[in-house]
Order: structure tokens, then C-alpha cells, then sequence
């Protein structure tokens, strides 16, 4: 039933319960993300170190980073690989383009375009970054699974049930324990600024709490 007869002060109060719970929540739910390596369970920061060693390790080698994501997290697949080649110097790709998306679609199958995609582009030595609220999405564990056949390093980004598909395959993965989309996709955004930004920062020396200055 929709609560046309409340109100202002009740809605007001309404609002203002739900902004404490979302907060509360986000809050929460980062603060009790988990990450592991090799199968491994890690702490957090320790796992971004090893992601920051892996992104100068394809810098250094001239390789790429490759990100899939369906949806919400496909924009942030876009958004960030733009913020890996044009801020921190790795070239990196996706391939959300329309008319690919919908060949590939309409003449392999749509769990098969990004292992297709991958397939043609990848090489030994680059990382793919699979992003998956669910971590069951059949298109982005076929990529990961090709990724793997090509000596690709995997990092995934979930959330929803701890025991998702996609988690299990990466050699690093962030996993964040909620169920609501908003929160998850929030925060893997969230995860892989940061593993651009710990390189930016530490490596990189640019200010990145500071509008991308060069630090002093």
C-alpha cells in the first residue's frame, strides 16, 4: 500500500530512518568485506597490495587490464577503465560496446560474448577484473573461465551469497556480504578505485585526495 495519506512529518521521518539504515549498512557491509588470494583468506589491505604489485607488474610489461560487468556494473567497468589508462598508465579496455555486445549475442550466444571478447584480446600476463553482485552471471564466469585458459590473472568483485561462482575462480577476490544491488555495486566501485588509487598514490606519487595532484 503506498503511503499517500501520511504526512510531510511522518515522510520526513520515513526518509530519515531509511538514510540511517542505508549508511549503517554500507558502513557495515565494507567494513566486513573479504578478500582472498589464491583461495586464501587475506586481509584487506594486504590483498590490495598484492593487486597494486600486479597492476605495476602489467605496467611495467606493457599489458592490460580487461573488466566485464552486465548492467550497473558494466558502467563501472567502463568508468574505471578509462581511469586506469588515462590516470594510472595501464592500459586497460571493455567491451561494452552495443554492436559488439549484440553480435556476439546474435551469432555465438550471450554467455559467450566476453569469452569470445577475451579470447581474441587477451594475452598472458594481462588481468581481468569480473565485477558480479551475484557472482553468478554465466557471461562473466565464461570470461573468467577463458581468462584462465590464457594465463590471465583473475580478480572478481561479488556479493550476495558467499559461496558464489565467480569468487571461487579469481586469483584475488573481493567479496561484499550484503544482498541489496545499490550497496554492492557501490562498493566494488568503491574497491577498484582503490586498487587504482593505493598505485597512484604509493607508486605513482599523485595526491589522489586532492583532485589527482602531484603529492609535495
Amino acid at each position: 500500500m503506498k503511503n499517500h495519506a501520511l504526512t510531510q512529518q511522518e515522510t520526513q521521518a520515513q526518509t530519515k530512518g531509511f538514510w540511517q539504515k542505508y549508511t549503517d549498512d554500507l558502513h557495515t557491509a565494507l567494513s566486513q568485506s573479504e578478500a582472498t588470494i589464491a583461495g586464501e583468506a587475506m586481509e584487506f589491505e594486504m590483498a590490495l597490495d598484492v593487486v597494486r604489485g600486479w597492476l605495476r607488474e602489467a605496467e611495467s610489461n606493457g599489458r592490460k587490464i580487461m573488466l566485464i560487468g552486465n548492467g550497473g556494473s558494466a558502467a563501472t567497468a567502463s568508468h574505471l577503465a578509462v581511469d586506469f589508462w588515462k590516470n594510472g598508465k595501464v592500459k586497460a579496455l571493455t567491451f561494452n560496446d552495443s554492436a559488439q555486445l549484440t553480435c556476439l549475442a546474435n551469432d555465438l550466444s550471450h554467455e559467450d560474448g566476453f569469452a569470445a571478447a577475451i579470447e581474441a584480446f587477451g594475452q598472458e600476463g594481462d588481468l581481468l577484473i569480473g565485477i558480479s553482485c551475484s557472482g553468478t552471471s554465466q557471461n562473466i564466469v565464461n570470461g573468467a573461465r577463458q581468462a584462465l585458459s590464457q594465463g590471465i590473472r583473475v580478480i572478481t568483485t561479488t556479493g550476495f551469497k558467499p559461496d558464489n561462482t565467480l569468487r571461487g575462480m579469481g586469483h584475488a577476490n573481493f567479496y561484499v556480504p550484503h544482498f541489496s544491488y545499490g550497496i554492492v555495486e557501490t562498493l566494488h566501485q568503491l574497491i577498484i578505485h582503490a586498487m587504482l588509487d593505493v598505485k597512484m598514490y604509493c607508486d605513482d606519487q599523485v595526491n589522489i585526495f586532492h583532485r589527482n595532484q602531484p603529492l609535495q
